[in-house]
Formats: C-alpha cells, sequence, structure tokens
C-alpha cells in the first residue's frame, strides 16, 4: 500500500487493545486519538459546533516515528479538536514541524498530504541501500521480530567500527534537503504559526535545549533528529547537539509553562510496559532502548506529580503556573504489543512497507482512544500515573 494523497483512507490495521480500567483510565502503556488544529495565535476556521483545545507532545524513534504520523493523520480528521501546541523529539520534532507547515499551507487537508510526503521522501532513501532492497531484503524487515534485517545488522557493526566523520567525511544528509523542501521554516517562525517546541541535546552538558518558532531553521530539526552513529553533531550558536530523544523525549514543560490546554496527549513511540522478561540478546537490547529513551519523559512525569502536590498544598491560587498543575489533564497513545515486538535496529531503515504498516496502527490506535477518550478532554486525565504520579488522579476536576 502506497502513502495516499490528503483526505484518503488508509487501509486495514492492526489495532492493539489498551488495558485500562472501569473508569476508562490506564496505566501509560497503550491508547489513540483525534484532532483538528489551532493555537493561541493561529486560529483557522472551525466548522465544528463544540471543539476542544488539545497540545502534542511527540516521541522519537527514527522510522517508528511513522506511529506518530498515522497517529496524527487520524487526529487531524477530527474538527472537534483544536490543537494548541507541539513539542517533539527527534522523529517527533519532525513529524511536528511537518503538521504545522502543512496547517499554515493547506489546512487539514495540507497537513495530511506534507505528512504522508516526509514519510514517502523517508522512505524512499531505501533505495539507495543495496542490503535492503530484493525482496529477501524487504521480507526480513517486515517479519522483523528483533533480529534484524540484513540491512540493519550491517548498520550496527559499521556504526559500533567506524564513527559518523569516517563513514561520512562530508556530512551529507539527506534528511536536508527533505526538510528543506517541505518544511517552511520561515513560515513557521511568524506569530500566527502553532507554537512548537523542539528538543536537542546539548553534547557538552548533556542538557536539553529547547528551540521554539522564533529559533526554529533547517538546522535546529536536524540536531533534533541526529543519531550520534550515524551523523556528525550540528553546530548551533557554537554550541553542539544531538538527538533530542536523549534529554527529553518528548518535553512537557514547555507545553504547561507557555500553552493554554488543559489536556496534553503524549504520542509514545518507545514501548512504556513489557510483561515479558527478556532473555535474549536481541529482547534485551531493544527493551534497553526503550528503557532509555523513555527515561526522561518518566522523570517529567515524576516532577509533575510532586509539582501537583505542591501546587495542591503550598502556591497561591493566583499564581498561574499552579493553576495550570492543577487542572492539567494527561493522556497517552502508543502501538502496545505491536511495538514492542519491534527491534532497535529496524529504526534506522524506514523501508515504505514498514512504515506504512506502523501508519495503519498508528490510526488505528489513535482511532480506538477517541472513541474511548474523547468525552474526558477538558475533564479528567486518561492514564494513571501510578506511584509515581499518585497526585495526577485520573478523576481530576478541570
Amino acid at each position: 500500500m502506497t502513502a495516499g494523497p490528503a483526505g484518503t483512507e488508509a487501509g486495514p490495521s492492526v489495532q492493539d487493545e489498551p488495558g485500562q480500567d472501569r473508569a476508562g483510565t490506564r496505566r501509560l502503556a497503550s491508547a489513540p486519538s483525534r484532532v483538528l488544529c489551532c493555537s493561541a495565535t493561529w486560529r483557522p476556521s472551525l466548522t465544528a459546533t463544540h471543539t476542544k483545545s488539545l497540545a502534542l507532545a511527540l516521541q522519537g524513534g527514527g522510522a517508528h516515528g511513522a506511529f506518530t504520523w498515522g497517529v496524527l493523520d487520524r487526529l487531524i480528521e477530527d474538527e472537534r479538536i483544536a490543537i494548541d501546541g507541539i513539542s517533539g523529539a527527534s522523529a517527533g520534532a519532525v513529524n511536528a514541524a511537518a503538521l504545522a507547515a502543512g496547517l499554515l499551507a493547506g489546512g487539514r487537508d495540507g497537513a495530511r498530504a506534507n505528512l504522508a510526503a516526509l514519510w514517502r521522501r523517508v522512505s524512499g532513501l531505501t533505495r539507495f541501500n543495496p542490503l535492503n532492497t530484493g525482496p529477501v531484503g524487504r521480507l526480513a524487515h517486515r517479519m522483523d521480530r528483533g533480529d534484524g534485517s540484513p540491512s540493519q545488522i550491517a548498520i550496527e557493526l559499521l556504526t559500533r567500527v567506524f564513527a559518523p566523520h569516517q563513514i561520512n567525511p562530508l556530512d551529507i544528509n539527506p534528511l536536508r534537503e527533505i526538510l528543506t523542501e517541505l518544511i517552511d521554516v520561515e513560515a513557521l517562525r511568524r506569530a500566527h504559526a502553532i507554537p512548537l517546541f523542539i528538543a536537542a541535546t546539548n553534547v557538552a552538558t548533556g542538557r536539553v535545549r529547547i528551540f521554539e518558532n522564533a529559533e526554529l531553521t533547517v538546522d535546529t530539526l536536524l540536531a533534533s533528529a541526529c543519531l550520534p552513529q550515524l551523523n556528525q553533531a550540528l553546530c548551533i550558536d557554537s554550541e553542539f547537539y544531538w538527538d533530542g530523544g536523549f534529554a527529553a523525549n518528548p518535553p512537557l514543560f514547555p507545553l504547561i509553562a507557555n500553552g493554554r490546554a488543559a489536556d496534553i496527549l503524549i504520542v509514545q513511540v518507545e514501548a512504556p510496559h513489557r510483561e515479558a522478561l527478556p532473555v535474549s540478546a536481541a529482547d534485551i537490547r531493544n527493551r534497553l532502548s526503550q528503557i532509555v529513551f523513555n527515561a526522561t519523559l518518566l522523570r517529567e512525569i515524576d516532577a509533575l506529580a510532586y509539582m501537583r502536590r505542591m501546587c495542591e498544598s503550598l502556591l497561591p491560587t493566583g499564581n498561574r503556573l499552579a493553576r495550570r498543575i492543577r487542572k492539567l489533564h494527561l493522556h497517552s497513545v502508543d502501538g502496545g504489543s505491536a511495538m514492542n515486538e519491534l527491534s532497535a535496529s529496524s529504526k534506522l531503515t524506514p523501508d515504505r512497507h514498514f512504515v506504512e504498516r506502523l501508519r495503519d496502527l498508528g490510526r488505528a490506535q489513535a482511532e480506538h482512544w477517541l472513541a474511548r477518550n474523547f468525552d474526558a478532554l477538558g475533564r479528567r486525565s486518561t492514564i494513571d500515573l501510578g506511584e509515581a504520579g499518585a497526585a495526577v488522579q485520573a478523576d481530576s476536576g478541570g
């Protein structure tokens, strides 16, 4: 199945049932959702009678970011939802910029078309990889359950021995041309664009830097998606940056501090929960990758839970941030067991059939989340944060 133009429906997709309790609340593990688009300054015409404002936090994950494409594709169709702002790291940052640029250029249809064009172009890059072509290579990739295709194995071995400046001394990044053609960063820097918060990791300090609209360039997006195994660090303002997923995947606090929406939907690419104990070498590597790239998100949620307790007991009611945190509702959508089965190495080879399969999964999960949780928007959280987020109760008022 090929990526269709705006307005076309994706084909049949696999849907994983997320675990939920009787109140419709679930652990931070699996679920989906829909959206229209709007920010504090940019207000497109809304045809729906009732709209709900929603902020999006998009995880990174290389080729696995095609799952986020599917979620966004489904959300954009729903005229009941207005997007207040988007944060993202790595592939999440690229998805965020493509969505925002498409919305400015052509509304919801323009956003869907721009996301489809982005992933069509990205998946097209694999045709230049001789290890990823032919029926055997494609079959191995589509059926990957952790051992990897020949292409993935070769890339892993190559990046363990050679540094990016040895593999690619001219620092040629085909993603630069794609972003330059599809994302009008000049338009995104204007006041009427959707607020964006793009994360990158400072190589020297290990701290996150958030690039907002006024600072957006193709280089800031490339910095957010800079995998140090494959790409040379991006230099911005005399500082070097790697993939934003190392320091904030995705960042939540910029949406809280700068946004107005009471609801934040986290689109998780990294599987948040795994029942079975990993025992094979491949499963151990995959689970380690999931833990590492979810760690920053869980730390932010822990901090948010602590701040909420503080806001409820100590901070004055007139404090804007305290009011925002008290009334905040968190939601999450992920790919469940289907994403759990994918190897970490598959993030590096965005084969067309593979990304389309993830897109379809994202659409199905978003459809399921909307059907089950849309009415909760503006009223309560739909994820149970457990002991780490005990202060953020699923039945909290807003």
